[in-house]
């Protein structure tokens, strides 16, 4: 029971609350107007920064690299044999259709654009076209380059042609050659200077990679090649489906979602902006980014943090893509989901519906059964729960396999990976039905 002080001291914190100044009271109603209005500019903002925004980097992969001069080829200003749109499909790059004049789009439709002629990619170019790279002009000559997010984590569903079509936001590029982009590049001195190792071993480092990888630690801790001589790059990771996950790609505590947008901005995509994170001091763990202050990045003109809210909203709001009809046998998925969620114990770290854990969702190399060369690569040394995401889809999201690295070349192959080290014992059956499961979530 309240004593009678006590609500005497309430009825008074009442009754000057609301003697307080209509002007100084916030209206709820309009809060909530502004919440809303928020959410729509910022999924506007975000959308645009993700697709188009290059954070400045154009100073790093024209200004440093050149890299635009290999594009554009020698018939073009540049050097060498140039990049036409053949050889950047080749290379994983994707064209959007919506972005293609309507006189080019008709050009195209009758076999009139010559796509092996590097002048036809400056045309893609000029027009904002190819996803995820902006070209930067003077008069009709390439002058720079630059890279976006979309680069990596968008493709397009291939509606006019393989590699040409409309965008698919926060779908991984597996197709996408990053190493063999980079090494095209005439200049690799900020490569060389950087990592302190000659230039033919970085070419060596990149051209290892493959379609669909990246390596983002080998700035920081400089190893390119695993214990079995096997590139330390990882698969690009999907940038849908995170809402409400923690740590974010595949190795543990680096940080959330918005952490990796600040985190790549400046110190992959080479945008202009500022970075803090302290353990990369660590010489011993992180040798190459110690040495370069890498944790410590204040540079003057900053395009990159105001733009992290709207950036983090966006791609919070992007959907898991469902499963189409046809993909998966209902049967025997149902039968699949009760294993998930008893026998094969699966829903003991992917918990409905974010498939990851609530929390910390990070694991040593010896739970999940995998060696732990690239957990060490990691602040805390573990792996993160990746959220099942999109599994029935092989042929664009999980192309080059599961895992960080495409250990595992099919589900089935996941599958009998934990029956073995959990010993779960399941039949065949079991392990079909639990298989279908998965392709439906």
């Amino acid at each position: 029971m309240l004593r009678p002080a006590t609500v005497i001291a309430c009825f008074s914190a009442l009754l000057s609350s609301a003697l307080i100044p209509a002007s100084a009271q916030v209206d709820g109603n309009k809060y909530d107007k502004v919440a809303a209005e928020l959410a729509s500019r910022y999924l506007k903002e975000g959308r645009e920064t993700f697709r188009f925004d290059t954070f400045g980097s154009e100073d790093f992969w024209g200004g440093k690299l050149k890299l635009h001069q290999a594009i554009a080829g020698k018939a073009n200003g540049g050097v060498g044999e140039g990049v036409s749109p053949k050889k950047a499909l080749e290379l994983g790059l994707k064209v959007d259709i919506d972005a293609i004049p309507a006189d080019v789009a008709e050009a195209l439709g009758r076999g009139e654009v010559d796509l092996a002629d590097p002048a036809s990619t400056l045309v893609l170019l000029k027009a904002n076209a190819v996803v995820g790279v902006t070209g930067f002009f003077e008069g009709d000559r390439l002058s720079s380059i630059g890279i976006q997010c979309a680069m990596c984590h968008s493709t397009v569903d291939d509606a006019y042609a393989p590699g040409i079509g409309h965008r698919l936001d926060g779908w991984p590029n597996r197709d996408l050659n990053v190493g063999a982009i980079v090494a095209a590049a005439p200049d690799l001195s900020a490569f060389v200077d950087m990592l302190q190792i000659p230039e033919a071993e970085v070419r060596r480092a990149v051209e290892a990679w493959g379609p669909g990888k990246f390596d983002a630690e080998l700035n920081l801790d400089g190893k390119a090649f695993r214990p079995d001589g096997k590139t330390a790059a990882t698969l690009n990771p999907a940038a849908f489906g995170l809402a409400g996950v923690n740590n974010h790609t595949w190795t543990g505590s680096w940080g959330t979602v918005t952490y990796w947008n600040a985190y790549v901005g400046n110190l992959e995509m080479h945008g202009k902006g500022v970075f803090y994170d302290p353990r990369f001091d660590d010489a011993e763990k992180y040798p190459v980014a110690a040495r370069t202050r890498q944790g410590h990045k204040q540079d003057k003109e900053d395009r990159i943090t105001a733009k992290l809210p709207a950036l983090h909203f966006y791609q919070l709001s992007l959907p898991t893509p469902q499963p189409p009809e046809g993909t998966f046998d209902a049967a025997a998925a149902e039968k699949g989901k009760a294993l998930f969620n008893d026998k094969a114990r699966c829903v003991t770290c992917h918990v409905p519906p974010i498939f990851t854990e609530p929390g910390w969702n990070l694991h040593t190399a010896e739970e999940i059964g995998i060696d732990d060369f690239q957990a060490k690569r990691a602040p805390d040394g573990r792996y993160v729960t990746t959220p099942l995401r999109a599994l029935w889809n092989t042929e664009k999201i999980h192309k080059g396999g599961f895992y960080h690295d495409g250990r595992f070349a099919t589900l089935d192959d996941v599958v009998k990976h934990y029956d073995d080290h959990l010993g779960l014992n399941l039949t065949e059956q079991e392990k079909g039905d639990l298989i279908e499961y998965l392709k439906s979530i």
